[in-house]
């Protein structure tokens, strides 16, 4: 099967729930999720005091607000109040106003970089007791998710009387600002606006026409850059992919060109994924840098900008580049890896009160504003770094250690069990002392290289990436390992 098909599956997974329209995304799937987690707040929350809380929001894909209705519906049927964003947001917006208007949890109807036909439910949870406007919504934790998961294998819901039915909030407040709000808290908590408005940028975007164009427009805007869209406002209606939406070297070409064919008019390229979590930047040569730099280089922001103190600790997932050990190292500061997953990149970031995580897919976590993944977070620091050092981002880049990282995939079928694959490997490089914390991670420490072999959360696929000094040499890597697999 080629990989990016829609197999006949359906995802349950830390990262909530994906299925494929005319497939297993069904109606009783959605209704039974959502009632999955009404349950779990409303068992959280105990009994009396106001009703629960959910806020509920949509990427640009075709047929999320629809999704997004049901869901709705479903989770009045279960006696919550129910707060629906009129527009389509990124993730990131969704958690932000679960934190503005103080609600119980939240349920963003999205899948993320998935092709067209994918669509799905991503929780979002508040810490217990937190404030409202408190930053604390993210993604569930690895237990939370198995506990979800199981909640919903059980059909466990519990559907109020008539009169406990949950009400739409359609005019509660920060319904109609949900995105204004969110990119305002950036750029009050960057504190570079007039320092990047001085710098005067011109900046291509490309949101693959979903919900990252408006936001990302209106951040830009306020930090007073030239937006040059290689999507448009218009396009946003339609919901149609113009390209493969995760935004990988191969599948951002268009953008490469845009930029290369401006002749240093435009100073950078943004490209964020259909629910505006991740991002990926083009250099102002047309050259795509790769997800791997986002990180890096909102780490070098915060840093010059005195936010990363000696001793502190960053935490990325075991798949992220080296590049941010090194980047952490000139600042005084550590890093610490976790299992992949956004939530648990959090976890990792809350035990050791981390001032930036994130994970090397492009993942930006800037905790001061929110706990989620957030490319507007990504792109107002990367654009304060080029402002602060007055340089542009091929110079930016070219500062830091180069590492090549490959990454490959591949499609499992019905006979292969992705723990047996992680199994023989963790067999076949015993000598190294393989982590098994999440698949099979490998240190090469005299090739200052490391394989990792992983089963995806969110299609079925095994994920297999090494990085070494050179392209050739991870390549080998892989090879070496594919052939186990």
């Amino acid at each position: 099967m080629a990989s990016g098909t829609a197999p006949p599956v359906l995802m349950l997974s830390v990262s909530g729930m994906r299925g494929t329209f005319g497939g297993t995304l069904t109606p009783e799937v959605v209704t039974r999720f959502a009632g999955a987690l009404a349950g779990w707040v409303r068992d959280r929350k105990g009994k009396g005091g106001e009703r629960p809380h959910i806020v509920v929001g949509f990427d640009g894909r075709i047929g999320s607000d629809t999704v997004a209705a049901l869901a709705g519906a479903a989770l009045e049927l279960n006696g919550f109040d129910v707060t629906t964003l009129p527009l389509p947001q990124m993730t990131p917006t969704i958690g932000f106003t679960v934190d503005r208007l103080g609600a119980d949890a939240g349920l963003q109807v999205t899948a993320s970089h998935n092709p067209q036909e994918w669509c799905g439910l991503k929780p979002i949870v508040r810490e217990k007791g937190a404030k409202k406007g408190a930053v604390s919504a993210s993604a569930p934790s690895k237990a939370l998710a198995d506990e979800l998961i199981a909640r919903y294998r059980d059909g466990d819901t519990a559907l109020a009387a008539w009169d406990g039915l949950g009400q739409p909030l359609p005019d509660a407040p920060g319904v109609a600002g949900a995105h204004p709000a969110h990119v305002a808290a950036l750029v009050k908590t960057l504190g570079a606006a007039q320092l990047i408005k001085k710098a005067r940028f011109n900046a291509a975007l490309d949101s693959v026409t979903s919900s990252g164009f408006v936001a990302g427009s209106e951040l830009l805007d306020a930090l007073g850059v030239k937006v040059s869209g290689v999507t448009s406002d218009k396009d946003l209606a339609a919901g149609r992919f113009p390209h493969t939406p995760e935004p990988t070297r191969d599948n951002l070409v268009g953008l490469c060109k845009f930029v290369k064919r401006s002749k240093g008019k435009v100073h950078v390229g943004f490209a964020q994924d259909p629910d505006g979590d991740r991002l990926a930047v083009v250099d102002e040569k047309g050259s795509y840098i790769g997800e791997e730099y986002t990180l890096v280089l909102a780490a070098m922001a915060i840093g010059e900008f005195g936010r990363l103190k000696k001793g502190q600790v960053l935490a990325v997932n075991l798949s992220t580049s080296r590049m941010i050990e090194d980047v952490a190292g000139w600042y005084g500061c550590h890093v610490v890896r976790t299992a992949v997953g956004e939530a648990n990149v959090v976890d990792g970031m809350r035990a050791n009160k981390s001032p930036l995580g994130g994970e090397g897919n492009g993942g930006v976590i800037w905790p001061r504003v929110t706990y989620i993944r957030d490319s507007l977070g990504a792109m107002a620091l990367i654009l304060a770094l080029m402002a602060k050092r007055k340089q542009t981002v091929s110079e930016l880049v070219a500062q830091v250690p180069s590492y090549a990282i490959v990454k490959r995939k591949i499609d499992l079928n019905p006979a292969m069990n992705p723990r047996d694959v992680v199994a023989a490997l963790a067999d076949k490089y015993a000598s190294h002392k393989p982590d098994r914390t999440d698949g099979v991670w490998v240190n090469f420490k005299e090739q200052r290289a490391w394989l990792h072999v992983r089963a995806s959360n969110t299609e079925p696929i095994m994920r297999l990436i090494a990085e070494a000094p050179t392209a050739k040499q991870a390549g080998a890597i892989l090879d070496e390992a594919a052939a186990v697999v």
